[in-house]
């Protein structure tokens, strides 16, 4: 029996592959082809059509890489096809096994009409449907011959990754254009076998459905005959019609199919090509819409769809049409799909706040849900902002790729570090590319982990990143397992619809408390180190740049706020932090621009702060605090010398002699001493001791601040992962070149170290303590020639620290330091924002950095039994895949150790060494525009309201992780006080007292909206 049934399914797939599938284009003519090769970047329709070109014949190697190469088509259709359905049928060359990150193409109309893109697996341009015969075909086809970084699954490095190093060898061989005859009978019949086919493979051995439909495909190819495939088709279906009609099972599972493309921003291509990768997708999406009116398809990123209005307005209205239809279902309300770590938490609510406007303004829609299948971990911010922004669900997938430890859920409410929770579902189908073959629709059952309890999933398909999007071949596949016997149900719909049943089914699905940390990609919290120094310093640039703007506008007659630059700016960095252009995960190119455009951003936001602080006039030196804490520290003056400061939050102060110093600092030998606390420098260049005088202990418990240089080649995806081998193999870097005292004043000493070690790299380190600070700073600058390795600074405490406690967006999570699960063990790379803590009962350590994101915490135990608790930063990183150069060359940038520190010290400090107090010519000393009471109640953002009103915006949160209570005073007169969403809508009236302070209650980590109406004269 075992034999017989190889040799029915053997038979079936020969004739399948062999016969039938060959038999879909019935006949064919060529078309006529000339090409035009683009000089340089890609140009207009109106450019190409002016062109001069050149005969082309099929055969032909086209295409350097990063090229475009524009192709005119031409032909007519046969009379005797008359009545038949016509197309054109375009092969590039395509290769390799994914359709997206190659060659691809857009079929424009003389008339300079966007019809339809040609793709890997979507190759033909509908022309008639029924032909009348004699139809002129004439198209002016725009292809990109974007090379395939994947081609050899980054097995090794690759010049391609950038226009610079790519060279101009073509890549391509142009194989076909034609005009075909689409056997609909022979088409439909490939479909029936592909999925029964499938099917049977799926189905347990032992059950009769199995064997029904094997024996119902030996009987089919009876029918067939081999002389007339496109004359027996007919009989072949009636023969499967029966087995294709019996339906599925009542409790079967229903799986939600939404069509999607998944376009990163940027990854394996720079943003120029992902705005003509949108451009094709979405032309074909709003074909397919036309020919399948049961289609849905569900786009997220709204800076996808602005590019597409800015440059593609054909294919713009076409998508405002499918979208008034019902067909196009904007989803996410983000502007882009961020990275889920890394982005700040004031950025983090620009992300959703520009993308929900985005799609309120121009499709009247507010989207429902955050929409994030390949970010790589999220944050437990997530749940409390996707809420304030009006979201009711959250959807993500990435976190099957787990390498250790399987996640228990698929449908599951989260909850975030506030307490707040969202309703999410991972799709167990594990693919956010869906085809429905049957590899996928029977994990999808297999895999789905609520079985009892909930019967639904959600599937999105479609070929993403320059695949071209669903298929007709995916809708009838959908088409045909709406309702079959032996698999789950498939039904297209909207997510919010999806979103809508499966909380109705399973209102009490389980919690899962904290972040969704994926046990991969670990070593995006590090990769390109300068493209994630640019976010950290454009995000904190932005706000001090909306504070000052904030207080001239209410301050300085005749200031206008920047509305449209401050947006502007907001976008640009928004869009790098795409989940692979912040992660690090890019090619080159991205990066090399990505840096262009930080240098720009700073550029243009250091000019409009100091727009802002000159209109608040000239006459004297101040110091402007943008932190959200009162300062007393030393800073630089214009003429270099030291001054000791007091600033309030959020305000400015003279710059004069009236502050009274603290105990001065002491330079002895290689010892810093301010009266807090003492430093030794070693000879080697680490810290062999730091004593906290006011706590009387010794901080360390071995070398601090040693360098690390680790052999750093994980196993795969070299520049997203980073593995526990890393470990394993490493160097202290202990000789120094020279350990020499820099600064010996009163307010500050320093100590230089420099270190030069492997492939020509050197680090130069000043180690400085200023008077009336317990910070320890590490100003590091490091030319960097590593390659597949990684450096880290340890930091070993002699604490016994429980657990670490690493800042997020609006607070902070806390992570055990021990490996008692798998779980824990997973996590020996974890990332953080501004600041690490750990401690024990009573005394705490911080370690501060201003750039950098991914660290470990260790804990060993000494010989005399104490404890030691290790903080390792991730500095650099080396990878040579997808970029070559990653991380090469200069880096400059600041980490700080912090003994004796509370929570609220790190927060404090965090803020402080990020925003580094301005000193500026101003004459006025305006009131703040906001002052809050409270411990715990700290102030995020200041703005105007985007509405245009006047009204201030002010952004709190309860930064501790306990209860707060306080009041926010304002710096002018004060006519009416609103708690709204992120989106600056009115929720509800805030409180305020006789004084007109605005009492504020929090709880741990929530996040708090004030509108604030000015008074004007006479109110």
């Amino acid at each position: 029996m075992h034999d017989e049934r190889n040799r029915i399914e053997e038979r079936a797939e020969r004739l399948h592959t062999q016969r039938i599938q060959p038999a879909i284009y019935a006949a064919t003519v060529p078309l006529t082809v000339e090409a035009w090769q683009a000089p340089g970047e890609p140009v207009p329709f109106e450019e190409a059509a002016a062109a001069s070109y050149e005969p082309f014949t099929m055969d032909t190697p086209w295409g350097p890489p990063w090229g475009t190469t524009w192709f005119r088509m031409a032909g007519e259709v046969p009379a005797e096809w008359a009545g038949r359905r016509v197309e054109a049928v375009i092969d590039l060359g395509f290769t390799g096994d994914w359709p997206g990150n190659q060659a691809e193409a857009l079929v424009h109309l003389p008339d300079g009409r966007p019809l339809k893109a040609v793709n890997p697996l979507n190759q033909y341009v509908p022309v008639a449907n029924p032909a009348e015969g004699g139809e002129r075909v004439d198209y002016l086809v725009e292809a990109a011959s974007n090379p395939d970084i994947l081609a050899d699954d980054f097995a090794r490095p690759t010049p391609l990754g950038d226009v610079l190093t790519a060279g101009d060898k073509p890549l391509y061989t142009f194989r076909r254009a034609v005009l075909a005859v689409l056997d609909e009978e022979v088409w439909h019949l490939d479909l029936d076998l592909q999925v029964l086919r499938q099917l049977m493979v799926h189905l347990g051995e032992h059950e009769p459905r199995r064997h029904e439909i094997l024996h119902a495909l030996d009987r089919a190819m009876d029918a067939l005959d081999l002389d007339d495939v496109a004359g027996s088709a007919a009989d072949v279906r009636a023969v499967l019609a029966p087995v294709l009609a019996k339906p599925a099972h009542a409790s079967a599972h229903t799986v939600s199919g939404v069509g999607h493309a998944h376009i990163d921003s940027a990854w394996l291509w720079p943003i120029r090509e992902t705005k003509r990768k949108t451009s094709r997708t979405f032309s074909n999406v709003t074909s397919l819409a036309d020919e399948y009116d049961d289609f849905i398809f569900a786009c997220s990123q709204a800076q996808q769809y602005e590019w597409v209005r800015d440059n593609y307005p054909h294919v713009w209205a076409r998508i405002q049409e499918s979208v008034k239809k019902g067909q196009w279902a904007p989803v996410g309300g983000m502007w882009v799909e961020a990275d889920g770590n890394l982005p700040g938490g004031e950025a983090i609510v620009r992300q959703l706040v520009h993308g929900k406007r985005f799609f309120i303004e121009h499709f009247g829609i507010e989207t429902k849900g955050v929409w994030l299948p390949d970010s790589f971990g999220y944050t437990a911010a997530y749940p409390q902002l996707a809420k304030l922004a009006g979201n009711d669900w959250f959807l993500t997938q990435k976190i099957s790729w787990n390498q250790t430890n399987k996640f228990p859920h698929h449908t599951f409410w989260w909850e975030g570090i506030d307490g707040t929770r969202i309703f999410t579902h991972f799709p167990p189908i594990d693919t956010y590319n869906a085809r429905f073959d049957g590899v996928e629709m029977d994990r999808a059952v297999r895999n789905y982990a609520e079985k009892g309890a909930g019967t639904r999933s959600l599937a999105p398909f479609g070929w993403g990143d320059g695949g071209g999007g669903p298929t007709r071949e995916i809708m009838e596949r959908a088409r045909r397992l709406a309702d079959l016997e032996g698999s789950a149900k498939v039904v297209i719909e909207h997510p919010d619809a999806f979103f809508a049943k499966a909380r109705e089914e399973y209102p009490d699905a389980p919690v899962w408390v904290g972040e969704l940390y994926l046990e991969l990609h670990r070593a995006t919290y590090t990769s390109q180190a300068r493209t994630k120094q640019g976010n950290r310093r454009s995000e904190h640039r932005l706000r001090e740049a909306e504070l000052w703007a904030t207080t001239a506008a209410l301050h300085a007659p005749g200031y206008t706020y920047p509305h449209e630059e401050l947006d502007r700016l907001w976008k640009t960095v928004l869009l790098h932090q795409f989940h692979d252009i912040l992660p690090g995960s890019s090619i080159a190119w991205v990066h090399r621009e990505a840096e262009a455009e930080y240098a720009r951003v700073a550029g243009e936001v250091e000019e409009l702060t100091a727009q802002a602080v000159a209109a608040l006039g000239a006459g004297g030196s101040r110091v402007f605090n943008t932190s959200p804490f009162d300062r007393a520290e030393v800073v630089r003056t214009a003429d270099g010398a030291r001054a000791y400061v007091e600033v309030p939050a959020g305000a400015s102060a003279p710059l004069t002699d009236d502050a009274e110093p603290p105990h001065p600092v002491e330079v002895t030998g290689h010892v810093l001493d301010n009266g807090l606390v003492r430093v030794e420098v070693a000879a080697d260049g680490t810290l062999s001791s730091v004593t906290d005088l006011r706590a009387n202990r010794e901080v360390l418990a071995g070398p601090g601040n040693l360098l690390r240089l680790h052999t750093d080649l994980p196993n795969c995806w070299d520049a997203w992962d980073i593995d526990k081998h890393y470990k394993n193999r490493y160097t202290d870097l202990l000789d120094a070149d020279a350990v020499t005292v820099v600064e010996d004043d009163p307010l500050a000493g320093a100590i230089r170290v420099t270190r030069s070690f492997g492939k020509g790299s050197t680090i130069t380190q000043t180690i400085s303590l200023r008077a009336g600070s317990a910070r320890i700073d590490f100003e590091t600058d490091i030319d960097w020639h590593e390659v597949e390795k990684i450096l880290k600074a340890g930091f070993p405490v002699d604490v016994r620290a429980a657990h670490s406690s690493a800042e997020i967006q609006f607070g902070h999570v806390q992570r055990p330091t021990h490996t008692n699960t798998t779980w824990e063990a997973a996590r020996f790379e974890v990332p953080g924002h501004r600041w690490v803590h750990i401690g024990e009962p009573g005394y705490g350590v911080a370690v501060i950095n201003d750039s950098t994101y991914g660290h470990d915490v260790s804990r060993t135990v000494r010989e005399d039994g104490g404890t030691t608790t290790t903080v390792g930063l991730s500095l650099v990183r080396a990878p040579r895949i997808p970029d070559p150069e990653a991380d090469q060359g200069r880096h400059r940038f600041t980490y700080s150790l912090l003994p004796g520190a509370s929570i609220g010290d790190a927060v404090a400090e965090g803020y402080a060494l990020n925003l580094p107090l301005r000193v500026a010519d101003a004459a006025g000393a305006p009131e703040p525009v906001v002052s809050v009471s409270g411990e715990g109640v700290t102030v995020e953002a200041v703005k105007l309201a985007d509405d245009g009103s006047g009204d201030v915006v002010v952004r709190l949160y309860e930064s501790r992780g306990g209860r707060a209570t306080g009041a926010l005073r304002t710096g002018f007169p004060l006519a009416g006080a609103q708690v709204t969403d992120l989106l600056e809508r009115p929720l509800e009236p805030a409180d305020t007292d006789e004084q007109g302070a605005v009492s504020v209650t929090l709880r741990p980590f929530q996040v708090l909206t004030l509108r604030l109406e000015r008074a004007t004269e006479g109110r």
